[in-house]
């Protein structure tokens, strides 16, 4: 019987917000295996004194398989 688990991450990026969830991503692809999915929950960003982003961010839900163990 397979086991989908859900983590929370927060991607960032200087270039965009869909580059900041690819950033997640990216990251999450060095610890984590079978994963299937990807939903973001909020887009947030820093902005300096003129009023420009200079920072994206993305809270984001990865979805992954978890394999039963053979015994």
């Amino acid at each position: 019987m397979a086991v989908v688990k859900i983590v929370e991450l927060v991607g960032e990026s200087k270039k965009s917000w869909e580059d900041a969830v690819q950033s997640a991503l990216t990251e999450a692809v060095h610890s984590i295996r079978h994963i299937s999915g990807v939903e973001v929950l909020n887009w947030t960003g820093d902005v300096d004194e003129s009023g420009k982003i200079i920072e994206y961010k993305a809270d984001v839900q990865i979805a992954f398989r978890v394999e039963p163990e053979n015994n």
